[in-house]
């Protein structure tokens, strides 16, 4: 088989792949505290047919040398964790992260999972879960006769109780860092699980060791840029253009010489 139709081929190969982060972002753009991909290319092994600096005689050495590249992959997708949109919701039980951090949540099976989403809910027993139902870590459990909940910035959870009960702190929200952000594993469920690439959590007081603050009231927004990812989508679909057109090109190349011999 002509090399070039291989080497299209990958182009194609890669360039759906693209395609496919692009649409994921693109769906997750009303996702809440959802980070957007992007997709890391590589080029693949050369044929090294004539190496740059061999002998091209006795005195002489070739300057550049005769490498022929086998097409492209997609290598990696990574997380870009930039701070997303912050929008006001007025609901006392939403909590917005403004910097680093994530909230740490236990699956389960008893491990500690971490998101973004600060839509957070009152269980049953009144203590504080996510959407999905998996409760903060550490827990908070609000009491019965709470009239409203007051979240402070660096994380202090507040009951006012009724019929003139006063006030009680109820609870600590706390953020887990970590080294490499983008070596998390994304989950679904806008959960994420740290990996040795990530390194292990570092747990701290909101505003404390480089953690971000808490919003009460607010959420934060998809990072995705619908503009920029339509962007990235026509040029995908025109280097899929492209590659395509190269193997139709060595098709009629090849006939040629099918119909010439």
């Amino acid at each position: 088989m002509d090399a070039s139709l291989w080497i299209a081929k990958t182009g194609l190969t890669a360039q759906q792949t693209r395609m496919q982060v692009i649409s994921n972002n693109l769906a997750n753009v009303n996702t809440t505290g959802f980070k957007k991909d992007r997709a890391v290319f590589e080029d693949l092994l050369y044929q090294n047919i004539v190496p740059a600096g061999g002998q091209a005689d006795a005195e002489n050495a070739t300057p550049t040398g005769l490498m022929l590249g086998t097409g492209t992959r997609v290598m990696a997708t990574e997380k870009l964790h930039m701070q997303g949109n912050i929008i006001t919701t007025e609901n006392a039980l939403d909590v917005a992260v403004t910097g680093e951090g994530y909230l740490a949540v236990q699956q389960a099976d008893g491990s500690l999972a971490y998101t973004r989403d600060g839509s957070l809910k009152l269980s049953s027993e009144g203590q504080l879960v996510t959407a999905g139902g998996e409760p903060i870590v550490p827990a908070i459990n609000i009491p019965q006769n709470t009239a409203s909940i007051t979240i402070g910035r660096d994380g202090t959870v507040t009951a006012e109780l009724a019929n003139s009960g006063g006030s009680a702190e109820v609870g600590q929200l706390q953020l887990s860092r970590f080294v490499n952000n983008s070596g998390l594993q994304p989950m679904g469920r806008n959960l994420m699980r740290p990996t040795n690439a990530s390194g292990d959590a570092i747990i701290s007081i909101p505003g404390q060791d480089g953690a971000g603050m808490l919003m009460q009231g607010s959420l934060e927004a998809s990072n995705v840029n619908v503009v920029e990812e339509m962007v990235n989508m026509i040029e995908t679909q025109r280097a899929y253009e492209v590659n395509s057109k190269a193997i139709a090109a060595a098709d009629g190349m090849l006939r040629f010489l099918n119909n010439n011999l």
